[in-house]
């Protein structure tokens, strides 16, 4: 058998909200998505968005290693001269 709870809307600046009761288990900054239906609402957690890399910390892990020609990028003459200049090419 579920558990029933109360709780009181109140307003929060230009909109509504309802306090839910920490025995939910619900943690702070969860997201949630809100479904009514003939006057009945659910709620449950929204999906967590994907985690994201951060790949600041590879630079410099291979320096031997250089970046393939891109086929679909010409370079500057002033990239090219530079290059030529410093006895790279």
């Amino acid at each position: 058998m579920s558990e029933e709870y109360k709780a009181k809307v109140f307003k929060s600046g230009n909109s509504v909200a309802l306090r839910l009761p920490k025995a939910l288990g619900i943690k702070e900054g969860t997201e949630m998505i809100l479904r009514e239906a003939n006057g009945s609402f659910t709620a449950f957690p929204a999906d967590a968005a994907p985690k994201k890399i951060d790949i600041s910390g590879f630079a410099g892990k291979a320096p031997g290693i250089k970046l393939a020609p891109r086929e679909d990028f010409e370079e500057r003459p002033s990239t090219i001269a530079a290059r030529k200049a410093a006895g790279l090419a």
